[in-house]
């Protein structure tokens, strides 16, 4: 029996490719990871997702934990199994009436994990809605293989090299809608984007990448992964480190040699 999940939204996300919401954090705990968020973007001078794209939580306790948190770990568990691995995490905002928006595309493309089998689970640090320019997924998408992708590279994509399929019939699009603290879950293979933040207010999305063990990466060399519950039964991860204080040196100087060598393997939302 499923731990935290249905049954009928686990079928729902072997089916579709993608299943919400689930309720992982309060709406306190929620308002408290923005604070967080928006005091460091202050010391930035600018968006944590203009920086941090491949491992936002890497440098970051809070963050860490956030990855780790034992209600999310177990919805995660009952699709992947007991053993689990976090390999990736970007940040997705949009301002309030922002056009960015995140054109149609399957994570798969870019990713090089073997099998394609990541659980990406998107948390709502805001109310995410059809007005805020919530994420969209096209169901049963993830079982139609892989999609031909042209890279646009458009300045209002928030995708990094603008990477669209073209005519996509969104006919049975469904709107991932989510309230602040709840999460979401999509296959990496299922095609979904996002419309421009018609609303008043930030959507504030965090994109946690969940595999099991025995995924590989096959493009990037040394990458790194975090056991975040039970073992690493294969040894294709590299053990990330964990950071001691925001911005811990150690960490981002790990980031940045990973970085260089995803830069040609942008993730999506």
């Amino acid at each position: 029996m499923p731990k935290i999940l249905t049954s009928e939204q686990v079928q729902d996300y072997h089916r579709d490719g993608f299943t919400f919401p689930m309720r992982a954090y309060t709406p306190a705990e929620a308002s408290t990871f923005r604070q967080k968020l928006e005091e460091l973007e202050a010391k930035l001078g600018g968006e944590m997702q203009a920086r941090f794209r491949i491992k936002a939580h890497l440098p970051f306790p809070w963050l860490n934990d956030l990855v780790r948190h034992p209600r999310l770990l177990d919805a995660v568990e009952d699709v992947l199994g007991p053993n689990l691995l976090c390999w990736g995490s970007s940040f997705f905002t949009k301002d309030a009436h922002d056009p960015r928006f995140v054109s149609w595309h399957q994570d798969c493309t870019y990713y090089g994990l073997e099998p394609q089998d990541t659980l990406t689970v998107w948390v709502a640090f805001t109310k995410s809605n059809i007005q805020s320019g919530c994420m969209r997924a096209i169901p049963a998408s993830h079982l139609e293989g892989q999609y031909t992708h042209n890279e646009t590279y458009v300045a209002e994509n928030l995708l990094s090299r603008g990477q669209t399929i073209e005519d996509v019939d969104d006919s049975n699009a469904r709107d991932v809608e989510l309230e602040p603290g709840e999460v979401s879950f999509h296959s990496e293979t299922v095609v979904h984007g996002s419309n421009p933040n018609g609303s008043d207010d930030r959507r504030i999305g965090f994109s946690i990448h969940y595999i099991a063990p025995h995924v590989r990466q096959t493009r990037i060399t040394g990458a790194t992964a975090a056991v975040v519950r039970g073992r690493d039964t294969h040894g294709y991860w590299t053990p990330e480190i964990r950071p001691e204080e925001d911005f811990d040196p150690k960490c981002l100087a790990a980031l940045e040699r990973e970085d260089l060598q995803y830069k040609k393997n942008p993730a999506g939302e």
